[in-house]
């Protein structure tokens, strides 16, 4: 039996045959790139709808995803949904099981902007790691840039993230965590407090005091991820770290001295040259 999932998407199908927006099943599946035959193995109920196919269904023909997983809403989007609507796109390998797709900083601007398309996202690396928690779901991966996050977060450290659906952004954005917010214009690692509610907007804050904190409208956001871990680089021992520091002492204090020897010669050249005029 198919999935409700499966089911909504057939009833979507059909909707369209209905509508005379696709003359047959077949034109419908060549449209999408898929197979005809395994079209028909769906709507026959004897296999589910693939992620994949979603994704390009819901492109193509503006199905909405909303009602696709919850049963709410109208089957199709409007026009001006569609064109503030994002669609993730996702990776697998041979096995059809996620992974995670990592963004490294190069690629924030591009991944932000209307360059994410799913060739841009399939041709970042990907990975897998072995905890349970990251098999269940879509997860993904982001650099952290700059200093803003400190002592929390550093330059150079990965997080780790799970995908929070649009639909759960105003109940489920928790206070005071850390969340990666996709905008249309920047990839940011952020603390968040959750005013979508009562004011359509998040408050983002900084761990470091130095930066101020600041608003993001609910119409800026095209992605958010909760993070859930990190990846630092691996630091020297405690001892390690201290006889870097009295090493970097020495050298200022030699460097201080040097300066100090090289002022105190300048005067006698002063002094010298004062006398003689």
């Amino acid at each position: 039996m198919n999935s409700v999932v499966t089911q909504r998407f057939i009833k979507c199908h059909d909707k369209l045959k209905e509508d005379k927006r696709v003359r047959s099943s077949r034109q419908f599946a060549m449209s999408l790139a898929y197979l005809p035959q395994s079209l028909s193995e769906i709507l026959k109920g004897r296999r589910d709808v693939t992620i994949e196919l979603l994704r390009k269904a819901i492109e193509k023909y503006q199905m909405n995803p909303v009602y696709i997983y919850t049963g709410d809403g109208p089957m199709f989007m409007t026009e001006e949904d569609h064109k503030s609507f994002r669609v993730l796109t996702i990776v697998t390998n041979g096995q059809e099981d996620e992974r995670i797709v990592h963004v490294p900083i190069p690629a924030q601007a591009g991944y932000a902007g209307e360059l994410a398309s799913p060739t841009f996202i399939q041709d970042l690396p990907s990975f897998t790691l072995p905890d349970y928690k990251y098999k269940v779901g879509t997860h993904r991966s982001f650099d952290v840039a700059g200093d803003s996050m400190e002592p929390t977060l550093f330059e150079g450290d990965k997080v780790i993230c799970s995908f929070l659906e649009p639909t759960l952004w105003e109940n489920s954005i928790k206070d005071n965590y850390v969340y990666v917010i996709v905008t249309r214009g920047d990839v940011v690692v952020k603390r968040v407090f959750n005013k979508l509610k009562e004011e359509k907007h998040l408050h983002l804050v900084s761990d470091n005091n130095f930066y101020e904190p600041y608003k993001v409208a609910i119409g800026d956001i095209r992605e958010m991820w909760y993070v859930r871990a990190k990846i630092s680089p691996f630091l020297p021992s405690p001892s390690n770290i201290q006889n870097l520091v009295r090493e970097e002492v020495r050298q200022l204090q030699s460097i201080v001295t040097k300066q100090n020897q090289l002022i105190y010669k300048l005067n006698e050249t002063i002094e010298k040259l004062i006398e003689r005029s």
